[in-house]
Formats: C-alpha cells, sequence, structure tokens
C-alpha cells in the first residue's frame, strides 16, 4: 500500500513542488514554462542544423540549457 501525501498549494501560486521538482499550477506557470520548453527544443534544433561535430554541439547546448534551467528553477521557487 503506498502513502499519499497532500499537497499543500498557496493560495496565488504558479507552480506545486513534486517530488523536487517544479510544475506548472496556473495559467501563469503554464504562461511561463511553455516558453522555456519552446527554447529548449528550438535550441536543439538550432544546434544541430549548424552541421558541427557532436562536441560543439553538446558545449553550445549545455551553458544555455543549465543558464534556462536555473532561471525557470529561481522564477518557480519564487511563485509557488
Amino acid at each position: 500500500m503506498t502513502k499519499r501525501k497532500n499537497i499543500k498549494v498557496r493560495k496565488g501560486a504558479w507552480f506545486i513542488k513534486v517530488r523536487g521538482s517544479y510544475l506548472p499550477y496556473s495559467w501563469q506557470g503554464w504562461l511561463s514554462y511553455i516558453p522555456f520548453v519552446g527554447f529548449l527544443v528550438w535550441s536543439i534544433i538550432w544546434a544541430f542544423n549548424t552541421s558541427q561535430p557532436v562536441s560543439q554541439t553538446a558545449l553550445l547546448l549545455f551553458p544555455s540549457w543549465i543558464a534556462a534551467a536555473v532561471v525557470m528553477t529561481w522564477l518557480a521557487a519564487r511563485t509557488s
């Protein structure tokens, strides 16, 4: 039998914390989350279309992805 935890959500929260991550909870959360995912998809398409070796592609992708993840996590923590 599994135990379920009740997730307490603060009034006006954009995100909820689930297992160490944040998920969009309100329309404001989704409005900020969709461009984040769009940036990740766009950057991988752009990186692989530059016709560089895989090692250089990784060097292009990882710093921008890490920066985007840090900003998104900071925003989610502030608004949850």
